[in-house]
């Protein structure tokens, strides 16, 4: 506690208390602290129609399912407490952004796995080394390095998730390094306890159907980006990234996994236009059968290691201040066997529900007007069609075989309508 000249001589003559005047300067210290500190978030709500007859086995992309057709929905109520990293050398920060309602449960990061409705979506201290440039880094709780978009939906193109995000990890509990070259490359590395999203998960333990493994065993990640510079001409801020991570899925089948993923966004000389495309990769060893039909002949060739990949391609168009257009277009495939397999259980690879086809061809359309000051609304069309042949869609029947295909819908497409209402503060 530093004191002046004016303040010890009060407290000489009892005039001040020295206790009383540090309780002042710690309050002090800690208004400073707090004035510091961001409250933002938003509330996410929708509502959607799925068409044709039954709605048992909608896509199984990510926030997706039964439980949000034909109805209206509260999707999540996000709340976040920050203080940014300052321009300072040795600056310190953090981040605290919880999940309430049913997304938290999908996000699935909690820790005893009792969903009720929230999670931490991510909790960091954020720190900065005097390396360089700057070496920052996320100690906690952080969302993954690899994606073109992102668990939360108010940041993305579209209202509904992609396959690509739906086998992509989501949040890590580790360390994460960022380093930025200059303003056109930066990097980033990083350690965690596993590569599902469940907070201080392991790779040890019974939980892990198909074994423990040392428990040195953890999962890596890195990822760089790349910026064209301010004299590109049109394709100035244009990005491209690429990312990969390598670890321990403590979820379904609790396997090793990879993910590979590279992503571009571009500018184009049409004013307002912007063009993406994305590649998805996810590799999985000796996942166990645990979702092969009875009387499918035990576990089939193949379905101890499985892999899904996706390809997109989007489109985004301001066309007023207000109004912006944006569509995707994506094709994704998995494993044959595991779709069947996902078609028996009514649950995907990944451990979303839903229906699955072996391939899928996807097309989403998305329509935003910002009527109201901090409100983002949505028209959403999305359209997914089974190339495999197999009815993966729609309808209420029990499983059975169509040719070499296991299914339990009763439509080779699925149509959705949904309308998206944001409120960000």
């Amino acid at each position: 506690m530093k004191l002046n000249k004016w303040t010890i001589g009060l407290a000489a003559v009892g005039a001040v208390s020295l206790a009383s005047v540090a309780q002042a300067e710690e309050k002090s210290s800690t208004l400073a602290s707090l004035s510091s500190t961001v409250l933002s978030g938003y509330v996410d709500t929708s509502a959607q129609w799925n068409l044709g007859d039954g709605v048992t086995h909608t896509p199984g992309y990510k926030y997706g399912g039964a439980a949000k057709a034909d109805g209206f929905n509260l999707n999540v109520v996000d709340l976040t407490l920050e203080k940014p990293l300052d321009e300072s050398e040795w600056a310190a920060g953090y981040k605290a952004e919880l999940w309430l309602g049913p997304d938290a449960n999908v996000l699935g990061t909690q820790s005893s796995g009792v969903g009720a409705d929230l999670a931490v979506k991510q909790a960091y201290v954020a720190l900065r080394a005097p390396v360089g440039n700057g070496l920052d880094f996320k100690v906690g709780v952080f969302d993954s390095v690899v994606g073109y978009e992102s668990s939360d939906t108010v940041n993305n193109p579209n209202f509904s998730r992609s396959w690509g995000h739906t086998i992509e990890p989501s949040e890590h509990t580790g360390v994460l390094a960022t380093y930025r070259v200059n303003n056109m490359v930066a990097f980033s590395a990083g350690v965690a306890d596993t590569l599902s999203p469940v907070i201080n998960g392991r790779s040890t333990g019974a939980g892990n159907v198909a074994g423990a493994v040392n428990e040195t065993y953890k999962t890596y990640m890195a990822s760089t980006a790349l910026t064209a510079p301010d004299d590109w001409g049109f394709v100035a801020g244009s990005t491209l990234y690429a990312g990969f991570v390598d670890g321990w899925n403590g979820g379904f089948g609790a396997n090793p996994q990879q993910n590979y993923y590279v992503g571009a966004t571009m500018n184009t000389p049409v004013t307002g236009l912007r063009v993406g495309a994305s590649f998805d990769l996810l590799e999985r060893q000796k996942t166990l059968p645990v979702f092969i039909p009875a009387g499918f002949g035990g576990n089939p060739a193949g379905f101890n290691s499985f892999n899904a990949h996706a390809w997109a391609l989007y489109t985004s168009y301001q066309a007023t201040e207000k109004l912006s257009l944006h569509g995707r277009l994506e094709y994704f495939d998995v494993s044959p066997y595991a779709a069947d397999a996902a078609q028996a259980a009514g649950v995907g690879p990944t451990g979303t529900a839903g229906g699955l086809a072996s391939s899928t061809l996807s097309w989403t359309g998305t329509l935003q007007y910002d009527l109201w000051k901090n409100v983002l609304s949505r028209l959403e069309v999305r359209w997914d069609h089974a190339l495999d042949g197999s009815d993966a869609f729609g309808g209420t029947t029990v499983g059975h075989f169509e040719g070499s295909h296991f299914v339990t819908g009763s439509q080779k497409d699925s149509f959705s309508v949904a309308a998206n209402v944001v409120y960000k503060f």
